[in-house]
C-alpha cells in the first residue's frame, strides 16, 4: 500500500488565523461542507481547486475547524476519539432504520417463506468473506460446498470459514446476552479453533507486545496497539460502551457498533483474530438492538472486495487526531452495498422462482422437491447428499431423506455410493423423459 501522507499542523500559528477566517468565510462554506460530506482526507482535499487557489493547508486548516466544533467526543482509557455526524451519514442512518431495523419495510423485503433458506446462505456468505478478508484461500463454491455437506476442514483456511460459520450462528442464538470477558473470549474461542500457531492464546488476551498490524504489501508497520497491560482496562470500558445506554449522550446504535469495530481493531488484544472477532461484535451489536435484517446482510463479503479501503479507513482515522468518523463512513457505505446486494439478491431469487413453476405443478411434488429438480435441470452432474438438502432449507434430517427419497422413487434420481458411509442422489438416466410425460400431462 502506497504510504500516508501525514497532515499538516493544522494549529500552526502560520495558518491558524488565515484558516479561521477561510472558515466563517460564506463564499467557502459550500466548499468546505462538500468537503465534510464526503469526509475526504487531506490526500484529496490538497488537489481540490479553490476560487482564488488558496495554499490547500489554509483549506485543510478551515476544514479542521469545522470538523472540531462539530464534533462528538468519547473516551476508552487515556485515548480520545472523535467523530462527526455529516448529512450522508445521517441520510443513511435514517434509511437503515427504516430497512434494515424497522418492523414494516425490511419484513416485506424477504418472503416469509423463504426466510430460512436465505439466511443460512448469508451466514455463508459471511464466514467465508470474512475469512477471505483475513487470508484464507479458497472459492466460495468450494467453502460452500464443505458446509453444506458438512465436510470435515482439510487446511487451515476450511478451518477458519468453519469457525465464522459456527461463531456467527452462535451469535444469532444468543444475541441478546451481554458482552462480558467471559462471552467475549467464547466468540474467540470459536473464531480462531485450531487456527493459531500456540493453541493456548485461544480465548485470552494478548501478554506481550510483540505484535503490529503490519502491511501485507511492504510490510511496513501501520499500526502499534497499546501497551497489554492496557487491555483489562480498553476490555472493560467496550464491555460497558456494548452493553449500557449513556443517557447524557445518546449515540446512534450503528454509529456504536462501527464504534466497537473500530475499537477492537485498535486495541487488537488478541495475538491473532482481532478482525473476525470485531466483525462478529460489530454483527452482534446490531442484532441486540433490533436491526434484524443484519443476520441477512453479508457486509465482509463486500469488505472483501475493498480490502485497500477498508485498511485506508482505519489509518486515516487514526493518522488524522483518531477521527473514526473515516471508518463510520466507510462501514456505512458497506452496509448500504449489501443492503442493495441483498434487495438484487432476492429479486434475481424470485426471477428464478418463476422458472422452476412447472416442476410445482407436478402432482405430488413439493416446493423444496420443485428446486432439487431445478437443481438437476441446471446442473446435470451435481450430487446431492442428505445432510446437504438438511443444510441448505434448514430442516431436520428426516425431512430431507424424505425428500429425496420420493424423487428417487419417482423415478427423477439415481442413488449411488460416494463411500462406504456417504451416498448421494444424481439426476437419473430417466429424468428428461418423465419430466417431459409430466409436462405433457399438465397441459391436457
Amino acid at each position: 500500500m502506497k504510504k500516508i501522507e501525514k497532515t499538516p499542523n493544522w494549529k500552526d500559528d502560520s495558518i491558524l488565523n488565515e484558516g479561521l477566517r477561510l472558515f466563517i468565510n460564506n463564499d467557502y462554506k459550500e466548499i468546505i461542507d462538500k468537503i465534510n460530506d464526503k469526509y475526504l482526507y487531506w490526500d484529496k482535499v490538497k488537489y481540490i481547486k479553490t476560487p482564488e487557489n488558496i495554499d490547500p493547508k489554509l483549506l485543510w486548516s478551515a476544514i479542521k475547524f469545522s470538523r472540531t466544533i462539530h464534533s462528538k467526543k468519547f473516551t476508552f482509557g487515556d485515548y480520545k476519539f472523535y467523530y462527526n455526524l455529516t448529512n450522508h451519514i445521517q441520510k443513511e442512518l435514517h434509511n437503515f432504520d427504516l430497512n434494515i431495523g424497522g418492523q414494516l419495510q425490511a419484513k416485506s423485503i424477504i418472503p416469509e417463506d423463504e426466510k430460512k433458506r436465505y439466511l443460512i446462505s448469508s451466514i455463508m456468505e459471511e464466514a467465508i468473506a470474512s475469512s477471505q478478508i483475513e487470508g484464507a484461500v479458497t472459492t466460495r463454491e468450494k467453502a460452500k460446498d464443505m458446509l453444506r455437506k458438512n465436510k470435515k476442514p482439510r487446511t487451515k483456511s476450511e478451518q477458519m470459514i468453519l469457525n465464522n460459520f459456527i461463531t456467527i450462528k452462535h451469535i444469532v442464538e444468543n444475541k441478546y446476552k451481554s458482552l462480558t470477558k467471559d462471552t467475549l473470549f467464547e466468540i474467540h474461542k470459536l473464531i480462531t479453533h485450531q487456527t493459531l500457531d500456540n493453541q493456548d492464546d485461544e480465548g485470552k488476551y494478548r501478554t506481550h507486545n510483540k505484535i503490529n498490524v503490519v502491511d501485507v504489501v511492504d510490510g511496513e508497520i501501520v499500526h502499534t496497539p497499546p501497551d497489554n497491560k492496557n487491555i483489562e482496562n480498553l476490555m472493560n470500558n467496550l464491555f460497558d460502551f456494548f452493553n449500557k445506554n449513556n443517557n447524557e449522550q445518546f449515540i446512534h446504535p450503528i454509529i456504536k457498533a462501527c464504534i466497537i469495530h473500530f475499537m477492537v481493531g485498535y486495541i487488537h488484544p488478541f495475538v491473532d483474530g482481532n478482525g473476525r472477532t470485531a466483525r462478529a461484535l460489530f454483527y452482534w451489536y446490531l442484532l441486540k438492538n433490533g436491526y434484524w435484517l443484519t443476520e441477512y446482510l453479508s457486509i465482509s463479503r463486500l469488505i472483501a472486495k475493498s480490502k485497500t479501503q477498508y485498511a485506508l479507513a482505519y489509518l486515516y482515522s487514526e493518522i488524522d487526531e483518531n477521527d473514526i468518523t473515516y471508518f463510520i463512513n466507510y462501514k456505512i457505505k458497506m452496509m448500504k452495498l449489501a443492503f442493495e446486494s441483498l434487495r438484487e439478491y432476492i429479486q434475481r431469487k424470485i426471477e428464478e422462482k418463476k422458472q422452476y413453476i412447472h416442476f410445482q405443478k407436478i402432482k405430488g411434488i413439493n416446493e423444496r422437491q420443485a428446486l432439487i429438480l431445478k437443481w438437476m435441470y441446471e446442473e446435470p452432474d451435481i450430487l446431492l447428499t442428505v445432510k446437504e438438502i438438511e443444510n441448505r432449507f434448514s430442516i431436520s434430517n428426516q425431512t430431507a431423506r424424505t425428500d429425496l427419497y420420493e424423487l428417487k422413487d419417482k423415478g427423477y434420481l439415481d442413488l449411488i455410493d460416494l463411500n462406504k458411509k456417504t451416498k448421494a442422489f444424481c439426476k437419473s438416466e430417466r429424468f428428461e423423459e418423465i419430466k417431459k410425460k409430466n409436462y405433457l400431462q399438465q397441459r391436457l
